[in-house]
């Protein structure tokens, strides 16, 4: 279900009302929360680890500044993610818990995942095991499958995007260019990150024929496990190569995979690489039909019980630590200080010299304020929350 206020403004839902029913179930706030430190940053939004109060339990928190998603027009994205990450509970996925909001900001709480992202462990260059690969694999298939059957297409599935818990299992995060098709629909936005988008995505943009499905994701995570294997990408791809030229790549190069792997790994990878997506492996029931995967238990898979091939160390911090850095001494609005520049603000006089402007910041404030939607998964859980949850 969608939420209520996300609908406000469309419905023609009186403000007033809309407004007493945040101040009455968005109990969830920033002083909830106690900050610890930075770990990330995405194309627009900033990611630390905090602690919530009450209960001591740990989580991650991203949050986007409004005026900021206002001049860059990523607004629309942040709660299409919202309303995307509200619906989805899934073990490999890194599962929105709340989501509240304040003058200056967006906040999305969300499972923290201590042991890096695949891109991050890539650059220290570990060597991932055949093994270690192959648990991905299948902890990706189950993700991807409950994606498809909640009608989500990722768009976005690269070692960045995967994170690894403290005991080596992997979770797909960042639903920022995701979308939702239903009864037969296509997708035909140019979406994603260039060297892990399938050839239909161009195909589509350039001649604009029948779209893409879910099919993409599959074909970016054979991507993804082919460089996770082998420390590059099977096809030498760029953000500055044109639309046009990898058209041409996909119908002239073949992938060359290594002589070292088994058999059937090669065989499953190139079911994942197929350029046609009606012959691409595209859901559970075609990996299980692998060779590669045969002797797999899904439901151990799924349980957890599966050992990891790679466990990472867990007296470290696996990301980059100049996040941190930055946060104290460059960041102009620092989280830490919140608390005072917000106390600040509120007192200060708004009058401003180039007013019209001011006013239309001001009004895309305000949408923001009332369509941005309320999230509390323990509510949900426990059945004590509103409807609109």
């Amino acid at each position: 279900m969608r939420s209520q206020a996300f609908h406000a403004s469309r419905d023609g839902e009186n403000v007033h009302t809309h407004l007493f029913r945040s101040y009455m179930f968005d109990k969830m706030n920033f002083d909830h929360f106690q900050i610890l430190r930075a770990i990330g940053k995405g194309s627009f939004g900033k990611v630390c680890i905090v602690q919530k109060r009450d209960t001591e339990k740990m989580y991650a928190m991203k949050y986007m500044n409004k005026q900021q998603c206002i001049e860059r027009d990523e607004v629309r994205n942040v709660f299409r993610e919202l309303e995307i990450l509200q619906e989805i509970e899934h073990v490999f996925l890194v599962n929105l818990w709340y989501s509240f909001q304040d003058e200056e900001d967006m906040f999305m709480v969300v499972d923290l995942l201590l042991g890096g992202d695949l891109r991050y462990h890539l650059q220290q260059n570990v060597q991932f095991s055949e093994d270690a690969v192959k648990l991905y694999l299948c902890e990706m298939t189950l993700a991807l499958d409950y994606l498809q059957s909640q009608h989500i297409i990722h768009r976005d599935v690269k070692p960045d995007n995967i994170l690894l818990d403290e005991q080596g299992h992997a979770h797909l995060t960042d639903f920022n260019i995701a979308t939702i098709i239903k009864d037969g629909e296509r997708a035909t936005a140019l979406a994603g990150t260039k060297p892990y988008m399938a050839p239909e995505i161009f195909q589509s943009f350039v001649s604009g024929g029948t779209g893409y499905a879910f099919e993409v994701d599959w074909w970016s995570l054979g991507v993804t496990a082919f460089e996770v294997l082998r420390g590059w990408r099977p096809y030498d791809i760029h953000a500055s190569n044109s639309v046009e030229s990898l058209i041409q790549l996909f119908s002239t190069v073949s992938v060359q995979y290594s002589p070292a792997w088994p058999k059937d790994l090669v065989a499953l990878l190139r079911k994942l690489l197929t350029v046609n997506p009606e012959h691409r492996f595209s859901s559970l029931s075609d990996m299980q039909t692998s060779p590669y995967l045969a002797a797999v238990n899904w439901d151990a898979v799924y349980e957890k019980k599966m050992e990891p091939g790679f466990v990472p160390n867990k007296g470290r911090l696996h990301c980059d630590p100049t996040f941190e850095l930055e946060e104290m001494i460059l960041e102009s609005r620092p989280l830490h200080k919140k608390k005072k520049r917000l106390a600040k603000n509120r007192s200060r006089d708004n009058s401003k010299d180039s007013q019209s402007e001011n006013d239309y910041l001001q009004e895309c404030l305000e949408v923001v304020q009332q369509e941005f939607m309320i999230f509390n998964r323990e509510r949900r859980q426990t059945g004590s929350g509103s409807k609109f949850f």
